[in-house]
């Protein structure tokens, strides 16, 4: 298998030069930009596998390229990198469609779990496998994964998960990939509450739950795009002191 390419777009050489030497040794195949402006360029010219994204760039900074990406249908992975600590910078990245957040300064051992989980989610949504492999000890361990129906519909929302689009009363809704992810694995699994540790180890892949207000802000997106009244959900709703719930 080919290494996976990772762009760093980071303007601390320091930082760059850190972060490139352990993904090579960690067998991926890095590279550095360190303008917003150069990355933009870079990734519409042959998209890497994934991006590490600092906020704070010159000429253009990382929310402003992750805007720019994700309005041209560009949806390669992103981690954003940042060591603002502001709650609005987060939600901001995650709104924009990045995969993570990761605030420095961070543990090295920690990112690299984060870039391998990004990574393998991103293989999940592309490789449509002939045969069927056997089951690894965390797929057994995760909730059960039905078989998903092409159409799924509540209220006046309609899932093609084929086509991986949304529309409510008919008027197409932009999901990001995980939001659209995080839908289908509720609506799939109506009724059943889950924790958000466990939908971080069953959506994100993580292992361990490093970041739970994630779900947190991705639900909150869903609500907006797709409740009547987001601040009462009819279908995507909170078990206090448990988690959430889609309710058919």
């Amino acid at each position: 298998m080919n290494a996976r390419e990772v762009l760093i777009v980071e303007d601390d050489p320091a930082i760059a030069e850190g972060l490139s030497l352990n993904l090579r040794l960690h067998g991926y195949l890095p590279a550095i930009v360190g303008d917003g402006e150069v990355a933009a360029l870079r990734i519409f010219e042959k998209a890497p596998d994934l991006v590490l994204l600092d906020i704070s760039l010159p000429r253009k900074n990382g929310l402003e390229l992750l805007s720019e990406l994700r309005a041209a249908n560009i949806f390669v992975p992103v981690i954003v990198l940042s060591a603002r600590q502001d709650e609005f910078d987060k939600v901001a990245a995650l709104r924009l469609g990045a995969d993570d957040y990761v605030t420095k300064p961070f543990a090295l051992a920690e990112l690299l779990a984060r870039v391998d989980a990004v990574l393998r989610r991103s293989s999940r949504a592309i490789t449509r496998p002939t045969a069927e492999a056997p089951a690894s000890e965390e797929e057994r361990a995760s909730p059960a994964k039905p078989e998903v129906e092409k159409h799924l519909a509540f209220g006046r929302v309609a899932v093609d998960t084929a086509m991986r689009s949304v529309t409510r009363e008919g008027t197409p809704v932009k999901l990001t990939h995980l939001e659209f992810e995080l839908l289908v694995f509720l609506v799939t699994r109506a009724s059943r509450v889950f924790s958000r540790e466990e939908l971080l180890r069953a959506v994100w892949g993580y292992k361990r739950a490093e970041t739970p207000r994630t779900v947190d802000n991705f639900i909150a997106q869903l609500r907006g795009k797709l409740e009547e009244d987001p601040e009462a959900p009819r279908y995507l709703v909170t078990v206090r002191g448990s988690g959430y719930r889609f309710d058919p």
